[in-house]
């Protein structure tokens, strides 16, 4: 092996390595009615080709970090550190459930949950998150105050793992899945708090008519946000959940541990549901002609190797 191909796998080997005792978790895949899609994970920038995903690219987090309050008025906060759109976009109808993968959450690292979706009125794999604008299909906050379980603990608990159910009004066409941990433990300091935002394409089919406004990540929250500085270790009595409003169509979930997966994916390009709403989105000869346009699915794959819910302390 050529010693220049060598020394990538050597490094990043290395890096994985020096912050595994502190790495806090990126939300990995999406199961969508028992088929796997692979999100993202920062050692495929050392792949040669990379491989196409439906998971943003955030090839600079490396160390599985975090934005801060400091930062949540800059482009990283819409789909974490330099993101880049994915190559691909999971299809998925109104009314269905995904499932987000995480790599092992700590279960210290208490806080609420949050998913938004965005609009991006052509293919999602040439949009600018910069004008992508966000409305708000599902939170969790503080679950249960006498147990002290926080809708992180819940995703923990049930194998690292988070349920979302797409709106069954919303008009059909290419959004972004914007899916986000927000971390407690050291939010009573100032610039403490700790967002973990990750994104999916997705290409929605519907029936539904309905745009909702949005508005852009970067104004979600403010440093001094009730849900944002926040003391766990105060004795607090009562946790507003951060952010916009709560969509007046978003659909509740009920969290449970995901069941097997019976296939793996690798998407498709853009919007391609059914013919009578196929004509909502217009997509561009040549970018149609430059990515895959059909769903490729695997036979019976095995089910990836699920990561373990780890121990409540």
């Amino acid at each position: 092996m050529a010693l220049s191909s060598f020394l990538p796998s050597i490094i990043l080997s290395a890096l994985l390595s020096a912050v595994g005792v502190q790495a806090h978790g990126i939300a990995s895949a999406i199961v969508i009615d028992s088929t796997f899609y692979d999100g993202y994970n920062p050692s495929y920038q050392w792949k040669n080709p990379p491989p196409t995903v439906v998971g943003w690219s955030v090839p600079d987090d490396l160390q599985n970090t975090f934005i801060s309050p400091d930062k949540f008025n800059t482009p990283d906060m819409v789909c974490h550190l330099g993101a880049k759109p994915a190559g691909a976009a999971a299809p998925v109808k109104g009314g269905d459930i995904i499932e987000v993968q995480w790599t092992p959450w700590p279960i210290s690292h208490k806080g609420p949950v949050l998913d938004y979706l965005a609009k991006c009125n052509g293919p999602c794999e040439t949009a600018d998150k910069t004008k992508l604008n966000f409305f708000k299909i599902g939170e969790a906050g503080w679950i249960d105050k006498a147990s002290d379980l926080w809708a992180a603990n819940v995703l923990t608990n049930n194998n690292n793992s988070w349920l979302i159910r797409i709106p069954e009004d919303i008009a059909p066409g290419n959004y972004v899945l914007r899916h986000e941990i927000i971390a407690l433990h050291a939010a009573g300091n100032t610039n403490g708090a700790q967002a973990y935002p990750f994104c999916f394409n997705l290409a929605i089919d519907s029936k539904g008519t309905a745009n909702p406004a949005g508005i852009p990540a970067t104004q979600f929250y403010e440093a001094n946000d009730p849900g944002i500085k926040f003391d766990l270790f105060s004795h607090p009595t009562s946790y507003v959940i951060p952010g916009p409003a709560l969509y007046s169509g978003a659909l509740p979930v009920s969290q449970t541990k995901p069941g097997p997966i019976t296939a793996t994916a690798t998407g498709i390009y853009a919007f391609t549901a059914a013919a009578h709403v196929r004509a909502a989105v217009t997509t561009p000869a040549a970018a149609v002609a430059a990515a895959p346009t059909t769903l490729v699915v695997a036979a019976k794959a095995a089910s990836p190797a699920m990561p373990q819910a780890t121990p409540a302390l």
